[in-house]
């Protein structure tokens, strides 16, 4: 193997790690109080765009966190002396974000059950509250008063809560699958794919009185939900035996019962007004419009970043596979464990979902090696990996595509591999995979929607949030949908014509006799 084959075996293994953003943890984060919540579950909390009423900055973004879980962590904040942080977080990563050691405590309207606390601890209770169902006005439950109404019902509650497993108390309920958060279960409601959600009052009476279509269906004592105290007790999650639990407690001794029903009050009463007559889809683009751009420009500065890097990998991946293995020694054993490696790399990507990969990237990392990763830097590198793997065999074939004949001609005019691939089979490499690289640049635009499960602040993220705050779902998620569809459409439309530039001109035929020929003229 010459020099020029280093080379190339060396940009391949560089293309793999170069772009690892790892970034270690500081094992302690002094003066600061980082806080996990949804910022999506309103009132307890929920985003906005000002810090009106006391809302508190998100990190990493341009909105605001605001609700009863907010005013609370201000409350601990200030009687811990420490800057509060809030960290927006998806429900389902809020446990693994804590046990990683991304943030400090969960303040989310999480209830201490026995399950959760296998795995965290839980500060006192700093609300009670009980178990209604929210359904349609104008349904066939409208008028239910006890559990047994809602025979054949079908009702579903958030995936990994103690809500779901209060549905089997129902008789006979038609139990639907499990949604992983609350705007999701409102659209359900809104369309008629379920005819009721169990919820926390709090949270009921505030989607009712943002949207006139919905009902709070409550019960008296006997007809409703039969529940532990702990389950309907809401607490504060933070990591096993970590000192500030009694850190945590001794503050919420000092806000009482009483204080605790005020503060909800008035945050139920400062919750953002989306009550109007006007057109929906105007009112969401004209006070979220600079959200829904701000989503957008991650959405695509992630897919095509990710696009460029995942290219470069799988270029030098397949210019690593078309290197000659020599028939013995050390550097036939290297070659061979790097041709495993990479083929195990292929396997592994190609075959787990990208959101899968992002959970185990983003939170895996922090709790098995104690590696901090930026949000967008690990977004980066999830959607580089995963499209390097689909590249390489791009490549690959792209590689395979030019004649073999243009490999010979070039070893007979004295040509080494290197400068082979370099001058003649990379530049036709590049134009035959152009249309499949393209088609990866849209698939990445969609596909970094799954990165939400992590929190990165893409362009689906962001319909979420507004959705959460407005119950409007299918107008906000209709103006995303055309925003999808604009970004996708001038990309391809861009491709064509640099595909059509590298295409030549229209009368060029490839394989015409390029020899003009003089018709005869008449004598």
């Amino acid at each position: 193997m010459n020099k020029k084959q280093y080379r190339y075996l060396l940009m391949a293994l560089l293309s793999l790690i170069a772009f690892l953003p790892l970034t270690l943890s500081a094992a302690e984060n002094d003066g600061v109080f980082r806080v996990g919540m949804e910022a999506g579950y309103p009132p307890f909390n929920w985003t906005q765009q000002t810090d009106e009423n006391g809302a508190v900055p998100i990190q990493g973004s341009q909105e605001f966190a605001g609700g009863y879980d907010v005013e609370i962590a201000k409350r601990i904040a200030e009687g811990l002396n420490k800057e509060l942080v809030i960290v927006k977080t998806e429900w389902d990563g809020l446990s693994p974000a804590l046990t990683s050691g991304k943030i400090d405590a969960i303040i989310a309207g999480m209830s201490p059950t026995e399950e959760r606390k296998k795995s965290i601890d839980f500060s006192d209770v700093y609300y009670q509250s009980h178990l209604v169902l929210l359904v349609k006005k104008g349904g066939p439950f409208e008028e239910a008063t006890r559990l047994s109404d809602f025979k054949q019902a079908k009702i579903t509650a958030q995936l990994n809560t103690f809500h779901y497993s209060v549905i089997d108390q129902i008789p006979e309920v038609d139990k639907q699958t499990a949604m992983d958060n609350f705007p999701a279960m409102r659209v359900a409601l809104e369309s008629g794919v379920i005819d009721g959600y169990v919820t926390e009052m709090p949270e009921a009476l505030t989607a009712a009185n943002a949207n006139p279509n919905f009902k709070v269906v409550s019960f008296e004592d006997g007809e409703g939900f039969i529940t532990e105290p702990e389950d309907t007790a809401i607490a504060i999650g933070v990591a096993k035996n970590s000192p500030l639990t009694s850190e945590i407690n001794q503050v919420l001794s000092q806000i009482s019962i009483n204080e605790q029903q005020d503060i909800m009050e008035n945050v139920i009463q400062s919750q953002p007004d989306n009550s109007g007559t006007q057109n929906w889809v105007v009112k969401i683009m004209k006070e979220n419009g600079s959200m829904f751009l701000r989503g957008a420009g991650v959405t695509l500065f992630i897919s095509l970043i990710g696009t460029v890097v995942g290219t470069l990998i799988g270029l030098g991946i397949g210019v690593f596979r078309t290197i000659t293995l020599p028939k013995a020694g050390i550097k036939r054993v290297l070659l061979k464990a790097l041709n495993i490696f990479f083929n195990v790399y292929i396997e592994i990507f190609r075959g787990t979902p990208m959101i899968v990969q992002a959970m185990v990237i983003y939170y895996g990392t922090a709790q098995a090696f104690g590696i901090d990763l930026n949000r967008i830097l690990a977004a980066l590198f999830i959607v580089s990996i995963n499209t390097g793997a689909y590249m390489t065999e791009i490549v690959r074939g792209g590689i395979y595509a030019v004649d073999k004949g243009q490999f010979e001609a070039a070893q007979a005019i004295g040509m080494t591999h290197g400068q082979t691939m370099r001058n003649i089979v990379l530049p036709q490499v590049i134009r035959h995979i152009l249309p499949a690289t393209g088609n990866e640049f849209v698939i990445n635009i969609k596909d970094t929607s799954v990165l939400n499960v992590i929190a990165v602040s893409e362009l689906f993220f962001q319909a979420k949030t507004v959705a959460g705050s407005n119950f409007r779902f299918f107008e906000t998620f209709f103006v995303v949908c055309v925003i999808y569809f604009v970004m996708t459409f001038t990309v391809t439309q861009i491709l064509r014509r640099v595909e059509k530039r590298l295409d030549g001109p229209d009368h060029y035929a490839p394989y015409a006799n390029q020899m003009q020929v003089q018709e005869p003229t008449q004598r």
